[in-house]
Order: C-alpha cells, then sequence, then structure tokens
C-alpha cells in the first residue's frame, strides 16, 4: 500500500470516526432543544431571585408566591436587565439568560413597543418566570399584555404576558419614574434589535 493511499484511509477512517462520534452529540444537543423544560419549586425561584436581585429583594419571595397561586409551577425562567422609556407610546429592550432544569441554557433578547396612559423612564432587574413552555425556542415569540406601573425611585412588579398557553411573568425591580398603564408586547429575538416591532 502507498504512503498516500495509506494517508488517504487514515484521514476518511478519522472522518469516519468523527462522524460517529458527533451525530449523537448533535442529535443530543438537539433533543435538549426540543425537550419539554421541568419545572422548578417555588422556594427554588425565591432563591435565585433573591441572588439575582440582592438587598432589594424583601417583596419578591410574596411576588412570586403570587405567580405560583395563580399560575402553578414555572419550568424556565429568565434573568436580565431592561430599560424603557415612554410618553403615551413606548418602548422596552433588554437582554438576559433564560434557564431550564434539564434543556439548557441560552441568552435570549426581548424588545416591544407600547401604547397607552403611560410616561417615564426605568432601568430594572427582571426575572421573568415561564410557564407551559414546550420547548426552549418556544420563547421566541411576540408576548401581548397590559402592564402597569406607579413607583418613583424604586419598587417591584409583575405582570403575566400571553403566547398560546404559554405565560410569561415579569418580575421588576426598577429604578427611575414611572406612572401610567399601558398595552403591549416584548418580542423575543437570539440576536439583540433596535426594532421592537
Amino acid at each position: 500500500m502507498s504512503q498516500n493511499s495509506r494517508r488517504d484511509l487514515l484521514i476518511k477512517t478519522a472522518a469516519l470516526a468523527g462522524t460517529a462520534i458527533g451525530l449523537p452529540l448533535l442529535s443530543a444537543g438537539a433533543q435538549a432543544q426540543s425537550a419539554r423544560p421541568q419545572r422548578f419549586s417555588t422556594n427554588e425561584m425565591v432563591d435565585n431571585g433573591h441572588k439575582f436581585f440582592g438587598s432589594v429583594s424583601r417583596g419578591l419571595a410574596q411576588v412570586v408566591e403570587e405567580a405560583t397561586r395563580r399560575w402553578g409551577q414555572p419550568n424556565a425562567y429568565i434573568l436580565g436587565q431592561e430599560a424603557s422609556a415612554a410618553f403615551v407610546a413606548g418602548a422596552r429592550y433588554g437582554e438576559g439568560v433564560m434557564y431550564t432544569r434539564n434543556a439548557g441554557d441560552q441568552k435570549v433578547y426581548w424588545q416591544g413597543p407600547s401604547v397607552g396612559f403611560d410616561a417615564g423612564a426605568d432601568g430594572a432587574r427582571t426575572m421573568m418566570l415561564v410557564y407551559n413552555l414546550p420547548a426552549t425556542n418556544a420563547i421566541y415569540q411576540r408576548f401581548g399584555g397590559i402592564d402597569g406601573s406607579a413607583y418613583l425611585v424604586g419598587g417591584f412588579g409583575f405582570t403575566a404576558l400571553v403566547f398560546d398557553d404559554i405565560v410569561l411573568v415579569p418580575i421588576r425591580s426598577g429604578v427611575g419614574a414611572r406612572l401610567g398603564v399601558n398595552i403591549g408586547y416584548l418580542k423575543f429575538t437570539q440576536q439583540s434589535t433596535w426594532n421592537p416591532f
């Protein structure tokens, strides 16, 4: 057997072995993307929220318990930050990481318009509880709802946004001045964008 044919045989064998090893890894990754995330307990959400929000988290347990009472246990949650501003019409932009127990973690971005009797600006650390998420890529939708804010300097608040059976509950600890009620949606994307629509 010549030196060239031996080298070609080794290269082909290595390529086949790499394919044999890589295919199960790729299919395992694809299965994780399509697997339904398992649920988190209320205590886990409160503990993770306390770590994330730090010293401003006094009212967090009450907010999480109320959300759990209404919608059950979440099967994913997002930790991130966002900024928004409005004068009748407004926009919100944010980024964070979505955590699941068994389907992997992934970076997410959100943005969305709003309209209503609303004025002010705020920046917020945000924890979003996600209910009934069938697969991790199902987060990339538009979630609509009504939001109300009334605070000066800081505060805790939550609302519910819905798409089909998926319920998203943003819990915000904001700094700024905001007063009003608005209707709008949040659009989740894999890449950041300035387009709120």
